[in-house]
């Protein structure tokens, strides 16, 4: 029996997450949770005349321990215990009435709760302006919906250890579809979708004939206009280079692939992209570990043969193990039987043989691989039929048709492996390295981490040291570092080394021999046009992906300036940064700031930042709020006096009568090298820090009234040399002292980049933003 290794950042985030605990007190081994699992699961055998439960238990605690096979979080998370809701991704059908939109609200809150994500298609929603015949008035259109579910899933924890996700769809040939592709145009609007326009075969087809197509309504089914393919296309594209979104899934693409098209038509997926569904159906995944399957520079066929087996196995019992959350979700699934298994460790892998992500060598064997992982996983389902029966709706399937008796409708998913592959140790999903080294930030200082095949190489080649590791974590390639051989260079290939067809080839390469769909980032460098995006949409549809999602490097990070409605011959003509100059104007009407008064009243509210601590002074006159002082501890330099330059034009602005909300608006949300986590939220920076005290001695003022006694205790939202248990209760005793109305706004929530579990950077990457450090994914 394999022995368990796993990280210290491993058993963080199993800690965290995924053992079980009484209050804040852990009080499950890694160890036992496989136990637990393992157990659960292979209890799935009493449903059967062979009784294989102690072998099942033997044989599943094994693929777990020894980091071979790891399911997906729900089943890590809750077999065994009272909630065993196992499966990840769901999809529900949302029709065009008001009882539909809302009893699918109600189903979406029960999943997110048991710790799933789900998908929507909006495309049978009718239009905004359309009529409304019972009540004789006009309809909102599917957007306003969207915003319903996201304003919802913003309030639902799932399971207390997973934050609720959703992916939204609709058909391009939707009345609304001009609206729904800008839909997120603005950073933190409907924050907790995904969004992804369904094109058409005939949409792209009108694309590379530059002509038109028809919009439907889909009420009365009959054509509400037209539009220019390429104009829309274009739009898409934008936006797509602008933020990352919307994604593009080619609906008949995975039409063309649905094996029981006789049920129905696919008309979404789940949260990333990786799962297409029919309505109701949910999906059990679960990822092979690429890296472990490399033994002594080769691949151990037998191992990897073995551990696809044992996988399907264990993936159809947890179909008969699942507590499902609502009845119709029940019925689909055990009528279809759709199982997800994919891999991790691919980078790791390639690593381990010597082999270059970005070549075609690594693109014949991901296919190879991939056609070996699906034929033996169709092997193992056929076994499991003839001894349990195919899967209910296999008659008239395409299997049916095939002539092939399957257990599952399908076998074979890549979805993205964030968490489980940092428990695994490995590389995610079949993404490149995004970076060789991480700066972890905890308590007690900054810790780095380095990818372990490096470090052994490294160490191997003789050219590690501290100094160059700090480098390497600093450019985030090789490329540019002289003293690393070029041979080094060749296999440790991180993201934004690899171009953009290459991604692409990756995602087709593995797509041609997996039954569902892929989930891949395409990272693009910050330099990568509009034309370059375009480009990688139509590359993707005639390799034959099922869907495409891009990320331009730092594209959520930065506003493109004055591209709108005026300027739609810019953005079509630019093809770098969409970017012109700005003629500054001078209003006629210059604000003078009234003077300040001899006396003044105020508080002084003291919060704990990056830079130290910092003492914010906020001042009345008698017309209100009038000045800002800010002392930023004993240090000097640059911190200080960009404190108090930025109090000083606080204070102007203040006197010269501008609302303290706006002024808030524009502080809260700056981003420094150094945030700090505490439980209500972050402090992001200093002129963050002087946001939060304005915006704390507002809630504070109004609800104590003038002259009274402000309850502000002082706040340390540094966690450094104060222990963690000392933080938290002097954060609880904030939020008892002054009725919670002293909370942080969740800044990490609302911000692309910041972590909200560890405080690391998150990055874009297998069609989620995820942490790379903790593993936390906003998609799940």
């Amino acid at each position: 029996m394999s022995k368990l290794k796993l990280s210290k950042t491993a058993r963080k985030v199993l800690e965290s997450r995924y053992l079980r605990k009484e209050g804040d007190t852990v009080t499950e081994t890694p160890e036992e949770m496989f136990q637990r699992v393992a157990d659960n699961i292979a209890k799935a055998e009493n449903n059967y005349t062979t009784g294989k439960y102690n072998e099942a238990k033997e044989t599943f605690y094994d693929l777990m321990i020894s980091l071979n096979f790891l399911p997906n979080s729900p089943t890590l998370m809750n077999a065994g215990l009272p909630l065993q809701q196992l499966s990840a991704c769901f999809v529900l059908p949302i029709e065009d009435s008001m009882e539909s939109i809302f009893e699918v609200l109600k189903h979406t809150a029960i999943i997110h709760k048991s710790g799933g994500g789900t998908g929507f298609s909006f495309s049978r929603l009718r239009p905004k302006n359309d009529i409304v015949q019972k009540t004789g008035g006009v309809a909102s259109g599917p957007i306003s919906f969207m915003k319903v579910y996201d304003a919802a899933t913003d309030v639902i924890k799932q399971g207390g250890k997973r934050r609720g996700a959703n992916m939204g769809i609709l058909r391009v040939d939707h009345p609304d579809i001009m609206d729904f592709i800008t839909a997120k145009d603005k950073e933190g609007f409907l924050s907790n979708f995904n969004i992804s326009v369904a094109a058409t075969d005939k949409f792209i087809e009108a694309i590379k004939n530059n002509s038109e197509y028809e919009l439907i309504n889909p009420r009365t089914g009959e054509t509400a206009g037209k539009l220019n393919a390429n104009e829309v296309f274009e739009k898409i594209i934008y936006q797509a280079w602008k933020n990352g979104e919307p994604g593009m899934v080619f609906l008949d693409v995975i039409n063309k692939e649905n094996p029981t098209p006789h049920i129905g038509e696919i008309e979404s997926t789940n949260p990333c992209g990786e799962q297409p569904l029919l309505p109701y159906e949910s999906c059990n995944l679960g990822s092979i570990n690429l890296s472990n399957m490399v033994i002594n520079r080769k691949i151990d066929w037998d191992l990897l043969e073995k551990t696809i087996k044992d996988s399907v196995w264990f993936l159809d019992n947890v179909i008969d193990m699942n507590k499902f959350p609502i009845p119709e979700i029940e019925e689909q699934t055990r009528a279809n039987r759709k199982i997800g298994l994919g891999v991790m460790g691919w980078a790791d892998m390639l690593i381990k043989l010597g082999i270059k992500y970005n070549s075609a060598e690594a693109i014949e064997l991901a296919e190879r691989v991939m056609r070996f992982i699906n034929d033996k996983g169709i092997e193992k389902s056929i076994e499991l039929a003839d001894e349990r029966g195919v899967f209910p709706n296999w008659k008239n399937s395409t299997w049916d048709k095939k002539g092939i008796k399957l257990r599952n409708a399908t076998i074979t998913t890549i979805a993205p492996t964030g968490t489980i592959s940092i428990i695994a140790g490995a590389s995610s999903g079949i993404e490149p390295l995004f970076a060789l080294g991480y700066v972890r930030k905890i308590s007690l200082g900054e810790f780095i981490e380095v990818h372990p095949l490096f470090e052994q190489v490294a160490k191997e080649e003789g050219f590690y040291s501290d100094e160059l590791i700090n480098r390497v974590i600093k450019e985030g390639t090789l490329k540019n570092i002289k003293e690393i051989p070029e041979k080094v260079k060749d296999v440790f290939i991180t993201t934004m080394d690899v171009d953009t067809e290459w991604h692409i080839k990756t995602q087709a390469a593995f797509q041609k021999y997996v039954h569902n769909a892929v989930s891949k980032t395409i990272n693009m460098p910050s330099s990568s046009t509009i034309e370059d995006v375009k480009k990688a949409y139509i590359f993707a549809y005639d390799l034959g992906c099922k869907g495409i999602t891009v990320y331009r490097d730092k594209s959520r990070q930065e506003q493109v300036l004055n591209v709108g409605k005026d300027n739609k011959q810019e953005e079509k003509q630019n093809n770098t940064k969409a970017e012109q100059a700005i003629t500054p104007t001078v209003s006629k009407n210059i604000l003078e700031p009234r003077k300040r008064p001899a006396y003044t009243h105020g508080v002084t509210i003291k919060v704990k930042t990056g830079c130290g601590n910092m003492y914010v002074t906020i001042n009345e006159d008698d017309k209100g709020l009038c000045e800002v002082f800010a002392q930023l501890g004993k240090t000097g330099g640059c911190p200080a006096s960009q404190t108090e330059a930025i109090a000083r034009l606080v204070s102007l602005s203040l006197r010269s009568n501008i609302d303290a909300k706006s002024i808030i608006k524009e502080l809260r949300g700056i981003r420094c090298p150094s945030p700090f986590r505490m439980k209500e939220g972050w402090v992001l920076s200093c002129p963050d820090a002087i946001g939060i005290a304005l915006e704390t001695y507002l809630k504070e003022f109004q609800k104590n009234g003038n002259g009274k006694e402000l309850k502000i205790k002082n706040v340390d939202l540094k966690i450094s040399n104060d222990s963690v248990e000392e933080f938290i209760k002097s954060s609880r005793e904030l939020k008892k002292s002054n009725g919670d109305n002293n909370s942080f706004s969740q800044i990490a929530e609302d911000s692309p980049s910041i972590c909200p579990e560890c405080g690391s950077t998150m990055v874009f990457a297998e069609g989620c933003s995820i942490c790379p450090v903790c593993g936390f994914s906003k998609c799940s």
